[in-house]
């Protein structure tokens, strides 16, 4: 007996060897595999933005009021990352009705657009990115659709058509695999964009055979499980209750592959991952919520399915991605989970009145508590507007944003009600959901490369970044190590300077650039000849996939059109000029050079006849001289005379030919400002600054160097105020001017505090109805909140 345990611990040693050294081989793939997802998204930060707007219905001649809060994509806090936010509002075919830049501070921005008289009928996009989120894609942007119905035209669909149904199949993993049972997500839209509600469908295959039988269960999303067999194909019958069915191709079924399976037990996640090779080996499971891995496990398929246990205490709150790896750690299946948050922003907001009349004062109050049930200081925005047959609430908030739909793809139809409703229903519609609009910010295979990811577009974390190209203009290549300069002519004298790299990029950190005007583009053309400069784009030229269905007119609108309409008529008659006052936000008025050593009024000088003679007896900085048939100017301070030709400019724009300046009517001249000392700025170094200001802004007459760029350019936008009438005095109540806003307040920047309300108040216009009001906004430690209230105007 003794030496038959002697013999079983023989051969159990060498077995419980193999089983550590197997376990040894999981547990370091499962640490590989976090190693590259952490030092991925350690180099790849990323943000969120999230726009909201006063309402999302507009007519020609309204003013579209936006606030932006931009918040680091991982914590969601308030990220101060960039400084401008690129706001544009597209068509279907994607060509741009408007744009803006938003100027950002601490992660908060706001902004207006207003609509042109010219537009067409239909639902538009507004997208907002950052420079730094163009380099993940378009699929990473904010939408929302915006609907615009202009009266002055025809719509562009006058008769009905048949109905064109959006239909679409999403295997639970990503693949259908020939004989593994697999849960199959549907999501059928209407050419409204909603989904389609009462419809039901079969799967048949190529024998016409039904395999499989499916009705929603919410917003025309649904599921149900089958089996594929290796070799047919299948198609789905969809019977909507009005006209022909609709058909639609299933995935095509693969031969060999993966199926994962998840089961909500509770407090527990069980996932089981199958794969019609018996044989197939080692696979692993690495669960992340945003950037934060919260699962890495691995098991074995060997006669049967792999099977993982995940605890949902450990998953962070949000959408987490469930991603599984086979044994050559390469990703064959993948699926969302989503864990309903518990930390959100409590937002008291309700008006004292249910009812008001006319031209009465409302009043709010606002407060906001954190999860703990205390006050506490928030950022928050507030628009109140009318409700008719064009305009119902609007249901995008900032919180189902930032915890769901900026995470999956698509319009998400009634995101609050995943996070109001709990209970089986509701809890298979949210796993329907996400499964059926799941999407990944990131490829693995730059995950797992190990590489340092290479970005094409720079955070601007100091201000606007304008980004040019340089070129020589013999042989079209890029140019590189040449030093380019951007000159913004007005007020104040801005001037940026770059060196373009071996891509003959150009990048020019410009500062508080705001509003409509010019730039000028160009490079020393005394030394560096034969180049041309192309400023590019700072729009993103990226879009998704993702478009916004077709505007439907329906007869119930006309009454709502027709008020609007009017309304928007008299509004721009009688306060037009009230909502066209602009302000850029208390920009410094100080040149790029700071305050000159000397600034010399020519008025208060006896006048020369010419600029020679001026500079020669007045100006006791610089010395002039001629040589070679050409002017020469150097800057004196008191060390005695700098090395080469200054920097001279102008009105803001650098001149290099020196003889041309000296050539100007000194009567044009109206000041000039001196820098006697060595300059350092950017990739520029200047001996000496001389800045020269014409009365009329027009460089004295001298005509550009004709390599010179000149481009209509508008910087950040300059805030427009928000016009909202007093009715305070009894004489203002009995005004005849009429007021027909459906807007009646717009406040961007609320700042709640920690111990008491704040009180916000407004006028009720000459328009009765319903009136909806929305509060939103965020916290310093990232929660999110809203608060709709309502009340009557009669």
């Amino acid at each position: 007996m003794r030496k038959i345990n002697d013999v079983a611990k023989l051969i159990a040693l060498p077995i419980l060897v193999l089983l550590a050294l197997q376990a040894n081989c999981f547990a370091q793939a499962t640490a590989q595999l976090t190693q590259s997802f952490n030092q991925y998204q350690q180099a790849t930060v990323q943000e969120k933005v999230f726009v909201h707007t006063d309402k999302s219905t507009y007519l020609p001649g309204e003013i579209l009021w936006l606030k932006v809060y931009c918040v680091n994509a991982d914590t969601h806090k308030l990220f101060n990352l960039s400084k401008v936010v690129y706001v544009d509002v597209l068509d279907d075919d994607h060509n741009t009705l408007l744009q803006a830049k938003i100027a950002m501070k601490n992660g908060l921005g706001s902004g207006s657009l207003y609509i042109p008289v010219s537009v067409s009928n239909g639902n538009y996009q507004l997208r907002a990115y950052t420079n730094w989120m163009k380099n993940f894609g378009a699929d990473y942007y904010f939408e929302k659709q915006l609907t615009i119905i202009n009266p002055l035209k025809s719509p562009d669909v006058l008769v009905k058509e048949a109905a064109a149904y959006d239909v679409q199949f999403f295997p639970e993993g990503g693949s259908l695999v020939a004989g593994i049972s697999s849960k199959v997500a549907f999501k059928v839209t209407a050419p409204n964009g909603k989904g389609l509600t009462a419809y039901s469908g079969a799967v048949i295959d190529q024998h016409n055979d039904t395999v499989a039988r499916f009705r929603p269960l919410r917003y025309g999303i649904g599921s149900f499980v089958f089996t594929p067999v290796a070799g047919n194909t299948y198609k789905a019958i969809i019977k909507t209750g009005s006209g022909s069915p609709v058909i639609s191709s299933l995935p095509t079924v693969s031969s060999s592959g993966f199926v994962m399976q998840l089961k909500d037990n509770g407090g527990q996640l069980s996932i089981t991952v199958n794969s019609n090779n018996a044989n197939a080996g080692e696979v692993y499971l690495l669960a992340h919520t945003e950037q934060t891995v919260t699962a890495a496990l691995s098991a074995v398929i060997s006669g049967g399915p792999a099977s993982f246990t995940m605890d949902k205490n450990k998953l962070g709150e949000g959408v987490s991605h469930i991603t599984i790896f086979n044994n050559a750690r390469q990703p064959v299946c993948e699926r969302l989970y989503f864990k309903r948050p518990k930390q959100q922003l409590l937002i008291e907001g309700s008006a004292d009145q249910p009812q008001y009349s006319t031209r009465k004062k409302v009043s709010v109050n606002v407060a906001a508590t954190n999860p703990a049930g205390k006050l506490t200081p928030a950022n928050l925005s507030m628009s109140v507007y009318r409700v008719d047959s064009l305009q119902q609430t609007d249901t995008g908030d900032i919180y189902s944003y930032l915890w769901l739909r900026s995470d999956l793809r698509g319009a998400i139809e009634d995101a609050a009600y995943y996070f109001k409703n709990t209970g089986s229903e509701a809890d298979e519609a949210l796993d329907n959901l996400m499964l059926s609009q799941g999407w990944r910010r990131f490829l693995w295979s730059n995950v797992l490369s190990n590489g340092k990811p290479a970005f094409n577009f720079l955070p601007e974390y100091n201000d606007h970044l304008i980004t040019a190209k340089i070129v020589n203009t013999t042989t079209g290549s890029a140019a590189k190590d040449i030093v380019a300069y951007l000159s913004v002519p007005g007020k104040r004298v801005q001037l940026y300077t770059a060196k373009s790299d071996s891509l003959g990029r150009l990048i020019f950190n410009t500062k508080e650039l705001f509003g409509p005007g010019e730039i000028v583009a160009q490079t020393n053309t005394e030394r560096d000849t034969g180049y041309r400069i192309d400023v590019l784009n700072s729009f993103s030229e990226q879009y998704s996939k993702y478009t916004e269905p077709k505007l439907i007119l329906t007869p119930g609108m006309q009454k709502g059109l027709e008020e609007r309409s009017l309304g928007t008529q008299v509004q721009n008659m009688y306060a037009g000029n009230k909502i066209k006052r602009f302000y850029d936000g208390g920009v410094d008025s100080a040149g790029f050079y700071g305050k000159p050593y000397k600034t010399y009024l020519l008025d208060n000088y006896t006048r020369f006849t010419t600029m020679e003679e001026v500079l020669r007896e007045y100006i006791r900085e610089v010395n002039v001289t001629r040589s070679q048939k050409r002017f020469h100017i150097k800057v004196l301070n008191e060390r005695g005379f700098l090395e080469g030709d200054p920097l001279v400019l102008l009105d803001d724009v650098p001149v290099f030919n020196i003889d041309k300046v000296l050539a100007i009517d000194p009567l044009k001249v109206k000041k000039l400002e001196v820098i006697r000392d060595r300059y350092f700025y950017g990739a520029s170094v200047s001996e000496g600054i001389l800045s020269f200001t014409t009365y009329k802004g027009d460089l004295g007459g001298v005509e550009m160097d004709p390599h010179a760029v000149i481009l209509d350019y508008e910087g950040m936008q300059l805030q427009r105020e928000f016009y909202s009438p007093l009715y305070d005095t009894d004489a203002a109540e009995k005004s005849r001017v009429p007021d027909f806003r459906n807007l009646l307040f717009w406040a961007p920047n609320i700042n709640t505090g920690d111990t008491n309300k704040s009180q916000l108040s407004f006028y009720t216009s000459d328009q009765t109805g319903k009136y909806i009001g929305l509060v939103q906004g965020i916290d310093a430690d990232g929660h999110a909140g809203s608060q709709y209230f309502t009340f009557e105007v009669k």
